[in-house]
């Protein structure tokens, strides 16, 4: 029987864009032998202009045209300047369009925000692993799916590619969350962790820009927006609070003294920023905060580069998920895990 073919069309073609596009060239006879599904890349749009080509855009094409040009408007024969990632989504026909711009939650999730609520008025499925879409208009994207019939996946908008939102959504069904505790954020935890062995807090960001972990803006994550912003989106997806970044009680790393990182770690604990959602009477209470994390806690142990949460529930115990992520890899299989998940459903 020949492969279920899947169109698809990528918004974005930074670092998780790019590796997506290697991923699914390198997967593809796993794809096929395994699940029986081949992936068709039809557009692909980044901030300069797109590419669409309904037979299908050579994978490394792209990826070469991207490399030397910076653009995939150079694409030959089918690349256009003019083409913008919101007018592709609308004109494109597919079955999955992958959103995997940068997240800017600060001008309203744009152009990301614009170009789901198309592709789900299209009725094409969104898979995204961008944060600001979800933080920002959560409850409309889910009703606007369910309304056209097709599926909005997002796991990868909450520790890379860690499942934590999978586990907690469809692994804990049944069961009552007391308590989440989750280090979604893994630069404050690399930035402490050389603190901690004796690094000025100057040498450590210059590290951290130096791995590629901490963002041009450093202050979406030191300020703890990150983590606050992966806290709203379990809030919603895990525990149905109708949660707002303005909910998260939210303090970051900025300003924490060295002495205190290296106090906490001769006390035998490890700083980490941790962001938790403990139950009320009636709701949850968010918070992030830096806090000296105990040996025996099951996060007090995260290397520099990894990242996990916890659950406590009422019939499961307490479950924990850690994962180590050095390069951007895991992050990016997070949008072809989504593809997958929506195939084996059968709602593709």
């Amino acid at each position: 029987m020949p492969p279920r073919n899947m169109r698809i069309v990528l918004i974005g073609m930074g670092n998780l864009g790019r590796r997506f596009i290697e991923l699914i060239r390198d997967k593809a006879a796993i794809l096929n032998n395994r699940y029986g599904i081949s992936l068709t890349l039809v557009g692909v749009a980044d901030s300069r202009g797109a590419a669409h080509d309904t037979n299908g855009l050579d994978l490394s094409t792209v990826l070469k045209v991207k490399a030397e040009t910076g653009t995939v408007a150079e694409y030959p024969h089918v690349g256009n300047w003019d083409l913008s990632a919101l007018q592709l989504v609308r004109t494109v026909d597919a079955d999955v369009v992958c959103e995997a711009t940068p997240v800017n939650i600060a001008q309203g999730g744009e152009p990301a925000l614009s170009c789901i609520r198309a592709a789900l008025m299209r009725r094409m499925h969104v898979v995204t692993p961008n944060k600001g879409p979800i933080v920002l208009a959560y409850r409309e994207l889910v009703q606007l799916a369910d309304r056209h019939g097709v599926s909005i996946r997002f796991d990868g908008t909450v520790a890379g590619g860690l499942p934590a939102l999978s586990i907690g959504a469809r692994d804990l069904r049944g069961a009552t969350i007391d308590a989440i505790e989750t280090v979604p954020n893994l630069v404050t935890g690399y930035i402490l962790d050389l603190i901690a062995a004796g690094v000025s807090w100057e040498e450590a960001l210059v590290s951290a820009c130096n791995e590629g972990v901490l963002e041009a803006d450093s202050a979406w994550d030191l300020e703890g927006w990150d983590a606050a912003a992966k806290l709203v989106i379990l809030a919603n997806a895990v525990l149905d609070m109708p949660a707002e970044l303005k909910d998260v009680d939210r303090t970051g790393i900025v300003g924490i003294s060295p002495s205190e990182v290296r106090s906490q770690t001769r006390d035998g604990r490890r700083m980490r920023l941790l962001a938790t959602a403990r139950r009320t009477d009636a709701t949850f209470a968010l918070k992030v905060a830096p806090i000296g994390l105990p040996v025996d806690h099951p996060l007090g142990r995260l290397g520099h580069k990894e990242m996990g949460i916890v659950y406590h529930t009422d019939i499961f115990g307490t479950i924990t998920a850690i994962i180590k992520e050095e390069t951007p890899l895991p992050s990016a299989a997070t949008i072809l895990r989504d593809i997958l998940e929506i195939a084996i459903d059968g709602t593709a």
